[in-house]
């Protein structure tokens, strides 16, 4: 992508990536700095002939942001486990565009906006890493732009029918058969709904490959058979049918959730919704991976304090 395509969206894309992973990072940094140096000229070359820039705002302002901290000061992402938690240091997640997951929540139904962002936008072809039919449906995978879990990617299905990201039960059922069928061990879609940290209106699922099991899987919790209760209230279903049963309970009671599918299985978690006064400021935008107990911090000094017992105040701090 970067060899093909010169443009800031690209360049964004596979920085923000190659730094999740060390040894990316490692072999993508030369060519990361010398386009960094390019774009870096170009766009300051066409401000000064005060002509407009050819690329996304969302894109500009994010490359200033890097420009302005530097590209010797980024690093690669930091993890390290608080108890039963996963916590994670990626400064880079902190310049993504907040779009939907900042908004005021009133529905989890809002209509489809082809004005707004969607995953149509001509722009975002470069980003499409594979589309086709999958589980009987077509279907577009894009690179996550922004990633914040291993092989981190946005699945859209029946792109070309502009669905709003409200879930049916033809494309639950699809999820999960997915997750069911597959080949590749630890597969998982996470989902989030409307005010529960879904920032693009289109309907989409972040694909992800987990090397060992989400804190929100851990058998010693109560709602995978264990003993210990978890900070907020979580459902574990084994049946589908009767997974979408609890969901659509959510939709006639307008009540935001997240959704995390695994083989065989998926995890509900009814929440508070983003905009909640009870919610700390940093945890307005928690979405899928942060009820599920992995949490994504761009400050040094909250990742090196963040404690077990204060994440797990957190999370509480999400029932309704």
């Amino acid at each position: 992508m970067l060899e093909n395509h010169s443009g800031l969206g690209v360049y964004i894309l596979v920085l923000a990536n190659a730094a999740y992973d060390a040894r990316l990072w490692t072999r993508l940094s030369p060519a990361l700095s010398a386009r960094h140096a390019e774009l870096s000229e170009a766009i300051a070359d066409t401000l000064r002939r005060g002509r407009k820039l050819d690329e996304p705002d969302d894109d500009v302002l994010v490359f200033l942001k890097l420009h302005a901290i530097g590209l010797k000061h980024l690093g690669v992402m930091e993890h390290r486990r608080a108890g039963h938690w996963e916590v994670m240091f990626n400064p880079i997640r902190a310049l993504r565009p907040p779009r939907n997951s900042g908004m005021k929540f009133d529905n989890l139904q809002r209509p489809f906006d082809s004005n707004g962002f969607h995953f149509n936008r001509p722009f975002l072809a470069r980003e499409i890493f594979w589309e086709g039919e999958l589980a009987g449906t077509s279907a577009r995978l894009l690179y996550n732009k922004f990633p914040f879990a291993r092989l981190h990617g946005l699945l859209v299905p029946e792109p070309g029918h502009q669905l709003p990201q409200y879930l049916s039960p033809a494309l639950h059922g699809w999820a999960w058969d997915i997750c069911t069928a597959a080949s590749l061990p630890g597969l998982c879609l996470g989902y989030n709904s409307q005010g529960a940290g879904a920032s693009v209106n289109h309907l989409h699922f972040q694909s992800f490959v987990q090397s060992r099991p989400l804190p929100v899987q851990n058998p010693l919790f109560a709602h995978n058979g264990g003993s210990e209760p978890y900070p907020l209230p979580c459902q574990r279903f084994t049946d589908a049918t009767n997974a979408w049963f609890a969901i659509d309970q959510l939709h006639q009671q307008n009540m935001p959730y997240n959704l995390i599918y695994s083989q065989g299985c998926v995890h509900l978690l009814a929440r508070a919704p983003q905009d909640s006064e009870k919610l700390l400021p940093q945890s307005r935008g928690y979405g899928w991976s942060e009820m599920a107990g992995a949490v994504t911090l761009f400050s040094k000094d909250a990742f090196e304090d963040l404690n077990e017992a204060a994440f797990s105040m957190e999370l509480a701090s999400f029932v309704r």
